[in-house]
């Protein structure tokens, strides 16, 4: 080992080479940090004028994720223990339909329901946006959910119209009930929201997500509405509130955008609403700081096939891979570790706001991004020593690595990040896919076909699976008499064999 590595270091070229392979991802992220501005538009009241600042931030959940909590909340206080009963007799909405090609605003709303639309009873923490919560809900296209704290769903039945919901508060645990008939309830689920205060608000809700469809700028959301009708609401007594929580305003600060509406006549509640209460997805993952990382990548990729191919001692090449695995490792990690947190200080303070992540996902960006470099470097060894010709070698390793990752970028065959080696870029998600929310699950949006670690398992899996057959055909026997002439193309083994 300690050979192999006094080789490594012996090549000035070799060391130049991985430096620039990890100065590559951090020159361009880090440019890209300092130069990044986002401002938003707004109509300033005092002097009558369009202004532009820089973007707020987004509403933080109870877990400390971006979220959306936009929604029609009709609501009274609890205080202590106690439960909230509805049925829900009916749910309406509206789509509006995407504008013809080259026209503007495009047609008025049609009647309709995306599948997320929802409406039901819900317990709050107060009603400030991303505070806890606990639903149970109607969906258009889902059947009864039971959801809580924007992450969490529970399915429940698949039942429709009329159906009675309940949620029941019993100290920090809410349980939500779905009944046919008011007589005979199951449990849909539980959520325990530690920390609940006293006095919490419940009440009937309606929310309904944009419909999101993959336009020629990427995803575009239009606006839909839904109304859920109620009756037989208890408790009964007291006043209740209407708020349009998380509604948008006009340019000029004052009229609602698409607002929300509550009726009331006698026992029946119509609440209308828009918006979602979901995570939000709609941002800049924190992974996209990286995206000087394939640079670097192809450096790595030829450094290793130039190391496999340099020496031809046999049984080299597995401290030949631990050499080069931990070179590119540090190739690979050193420029995430600067880059990501310098980003996350730097960009919301230039009006972008990076979508925060926990702990376990942030280090699966920065720790996995070396991983990643590792298993390419160790495979693109393999080949190399394999193939045993240079410009063969590399060529093979970026079709088998970079070239099924381009392609799925470029929406050319999404299954390439599942069998090929370029699935282990997946190690680089950090926002998961939300399977009870809407969105454009592709690998250019930083969505991947396979979990991260899962990915990452294929790409390791591929870079075994040569390594293996590099070693075994190294260790096959000669036959014949070498020449000069044929010296290139005998294996790694025929100098110490032959005492040269």
């Amino acid at each position: 080992m300690r050979a192999e590595w006094a080789t490594f270091r012996a090549s000035r070229g070799r060391v130049i080479a991985m430096l620039v392979a990890l100065l590559i991802p951090m020159a361009v992220g880090l440019a890209l940090t300092l130069t990044a501005q986002a401002t938003c538009g707004k109509f300033d009241l005092a002097t009558r004028t369009d202004i532009e600042e820089p973007c707020p931030p987004p509403v933080l959940g109870p877990g400390g994720q971006a979220v959306e909590d936009d929604f029609t909340f009709v609501h009274r206080s609890l205080r202590g223990d106690g439960s909230i009963t509805a049925r829900v007799t009916g749910m309406t909405g509206r789509i509006k339909e995407p504008p013809p090609p080259g026209t503007g605003a495009g047609p008025p709303p049609v009647p309709g329901l995306v599948p997320w639309a929802k409406a039901g009873v819900m317990v709050k923490d107060g009603i400030e946006q991303g505070s806890r919560y606990a639903a149970v809900m109607m969906t258009a296209g889902h059947g009864v959910r039971m959801q809580h704290d924007f992450t969490e769903d529970t399915a429940g039945s698949t039942g429709g119209f009329p159906r009675w919901l309940r949620l029941t508060r019993a100290g920090d645990t809410l349980t939500g009930f779905e009944s046919p008939d008011g007589k005979r309830w199951t449990e849909v689920g539980t959520a325990r929201l530690d920390g609940l205060p006293e006095t919490v608000e419940i009440g009937l809700f309606a929310a309904s997500p944009g419909a999101v469809t993959m336009g020629g700028g990427g995803p575009e959301s239009r606006f839909t509405e839904a109304t859920g009708v109620f009756d037989q609401v208890s408790p009964r007594a007291g006043d209740w509130t209407f708020d349009d929580i998380g509604v948008e305003m006009e340019p000029d600060g004052v009229t609602p955008h698409h607002p929300g509406a509550f009726s009331r006549s006698g026992d029946e509640f119509v609440v209308t609403g828009v918006g979602d209460i979901a995570p939000a997805v709609a941002g800049q993952p924190i992974e996209r700081t990286l995206i000087g990382g394939p640079v670097g990548l192809l450096v790595v990729i030829v450094v290793a096939v130039a190391y496999a191919t340099s020496e031809r001692r046999r049984g080299a090449l597995p401290a030949k891979a631990v050499v080069m695995g931990t070179a590119a490792f540090l190739a690979g990690v050193i420029p995430a570790a600067v880059v990501v947190p310098v980003s996350l200080a730097v960009l919301p303070s230039r009006g972008v706001h990076p979508l925060p992540v926990g702990l376990p996902a942030y280090l699966q960006v920065v720790v996995g991004t070396g991983l990643l470099f590792t298993a390419v470097a160790v495979l693109s060894l393999a080949l190399g020593a394999l193939i045993r010709r240079r410009a063969v070698a590399v060529v093979a390793a970026v079709a088998a690595v970079v070239l099924p990752y381009v392609l799925a970028l470029a929406g050319v065959g999404e299954w390439l990040l599942v069998f090929t080696p370029a699935a282990g870029f997946a190690i680089q998600q950090s926002v998961p896919e939300y399977a009870h929310m809407e969105d454009v699950h592709l690998p250019i949006m930083g969505y991947f076909p396979l979990p991260p670690w899962a990915g990452f398992g294929v790409l390791c899996a591929w870079a075994a699976l040569f390594l293996w057959a590099a070693i075994a055909s190294a260790r096959r026997p000669m036959t014949g008499t070498p020449t000069p002439e044929r010296e290139e193309a005998w294996t790694p083994g025929w100098r110490a064999n032959s005492g040269s």
